[in-house]
């Protein structure tokens, strides 16, 4: 039987609660698997697939460093856990 290393580090090294993936909006961390949360998720995924497909097509640095800083602005807004 082999062990996956990253499975053993995150049953003995991390914290019981990371383990623990039932939504509660209170809690930080399981406040990512509310169906709002993952809603969010798939709005900036799309997000960011439109802005990439975007720097693919206007293959232009400014463009592309001024679309990547947008986005992930816009990303952070849309995941904002105060909304």
């Amino acid at each position: 039987m082999t062990v996956n290393p990253l499975d053993w580090l995150q049953r003995h090294v991390l914290p019981q609660w990371t383990q623990d993936e039932s939504p509660d909006r209170e809690h930080p961390h399981k406040r990512r698997f509310t169906p709002a949360y993952l809603r969010k998720k798939g709005i900036v995924k799309n997000l960011w697939i439109g802005s990439g497909l975007l720097m693919i097509l206007l293959a232009t640095p400014a463009l592309m460093l001024a679309l990547t800083m947008g986005t992930t602005f816009l990303s952070f807004v849309i995941l904002d856990e105060t909304t």
